[in-house]
Parts: C-alpha cells; structure tokens; sequence
C-alpha cells in the first residue's frame, strides 16, 4: 500500500508478524523522526500500526511530510 491523501494527511497502514516487529518498527520510525525535527501521528495495536503525517502549524500536506513518508518507505 502507498501513501494516501486523508483530512489533509499522508496516511499509511502496515502490518506485521507480531508486536515486537511492529514496535521495532516504530523505533526505527521515531529515528527518522527525530532526523528530520517532523513527528507522526501514530496508532498501534498489536502488529498493526498506522502512521499519519502532516505539517499542522500550516494545516496541510508540506515537502516536510513527504521526505518523511519517502524514508519511512526506505525502511
């Protein structure tokens, strides 16, 4: 699944084969995070998270959200 537009957010769902994966994940997500000063929005249950980007001191999609989203994917 790719990046998907939603109430003015990059939305992307993962999953995988158990929580320690997905907390792995996350850890590694919160890096890039931490790299690039732009923090999601993310939900996790499980093996299941779901990450949302947006730029929220302009309210809208920014080059900022789609670096992130674009190292997400490199993961």
């Amino acid at each position: 699944m790719s990046w998907v537009e939603q109430n003015k957010m990059l939305y992307k769902h993962f999953e995988f084969s158990d929580f320690k994966e997905a907390f792995a994940f996350l850890q590694k997500v919160a890096t890039l995070a931490e790299q690039h000063n732009h923090h999601p929005k993310i939900e996790n249950e499980y093996n299941k998270v779901d990450l949302y980007l947006t730029t929220h001191d302009v309210g809208m999609i920014t080059d900022k959200d789609t670096a992130l989203a674009q190292d997400i994917d490199a993961l």
